[in-house]
């Protein structure tokens, strides 16, 4: 059951991306409106590193939108991607954004270790000796991403590693604060909005994508506005961890706008 019915989901994944067997378009439209969800953004895996299967058809996929838009009118459903590494492939990045996206997602999910991409989430990758080494290269990624002139409108799940850390090291954000300081300055710079992802309302210790630290100090550093991220695969999963996402964004000094399926701002 989702923990909030009022807040629009801006990352939501279907059939259309490589990781999601389970999404499900129309049924994902059917249980935002039995959640009672302004909106939902359909932001499909455009992730290149991973070669040309985990890049979603743009074709079909706006076709199943407009499916959608017809079938479920009472519903804003909004067209978008979440790219991954834009920065490492301009061209390609290029020509997918000419189709006419509402919500471009920009995401961090590999480092290059020993000369090949590596994602965090590789089972058995982070370990207690490299774990500290991979966040600091993560870190350096996503300030390389804000630093290039990839367009993009939101900056996805800050602090991704964090979601499959190792048990020992003990995470924490203050060990990073500088690189975290560095890249919040450099998002605000561009007027990007940071994305809250509760990865599917799992415990939000390790899971909540930025924490209640940095979402502190994006704040403390000039960020403007804020997104609500289920990051959910399937459709049970929708705006799941959405009850405890709020109550941190206004603890952090956010509120809605008017438009419920708008950002929150400062």
């Amino acid at each position: 059951m989702a923990d909030h019915p009022l807040l629009a989901d801006n990352h939501v994944h279907t059939e259309f991306s490589w990781d999601a067997p389970q999404g499900d378009m129309d049924a994902s439209c059917r249980r935002a409106v039995e959640l009672g969800l302004p909106a939902i953004a359909f932001t499909e895996h455009a992730d290149w590193v991973r070669g040309p299967d985990a890049v979603f058809d743009p074709v079909a996929y706006f076709e199943a939108i407009d499916h959608c838009r017809h079938a479920y009118p009472d519903l804003r459903i909004l067209s978008g991607i979440e790219m991954g590494e834009p920065h490492w492939h301009p061209d390609a990045v290029r020509a997918m954004l000419a189709s006419p996206f509402d919500r471009v997602l920009a995401s961090v999910h590999c480092v290059d270790w020993d000369g090949r991409a590596r994602d965090a989430s590789s089972r058995g990758f982070l370990t207690a000796e490299n774990a500290d080494a991979v966040h600091r290269l993560y870190l350096a990624e996503v300030i390389a991403l804000l630093e290039s002139d990839q367009p993009f409108e939101v900056l996805a799940h800050l602090e991704y590693p964090k979601r499959y850390w190792p048990e020992e090291p003990a995470y924490s954000d203050a060990t990073y604060e500088e690189e975290y300081r560095t890249i919040l300055r450099a998002a605000a710079r561009r007027d990007v909005v940071l994305e809250v992802n509760t990865t599917r309302g799992r415990e939000p210790e390790r899971f909540l994508c930025p924490g209640p630290t940095v979402l502190g100090w994006w704040r403390e550093e000039g960020g403007r506005a804020v997104s609500f991220a289920s990051d959910a695969h399937s459709p049970d999963m929708l705006a799941a961890g959405f009850k405890l996402a709020r109550e941190l964004v206004t603890a952090a000094g956010f509120r809605p706008q008017d438009d419920p399926t708008a950002f929150w701002v400062r």
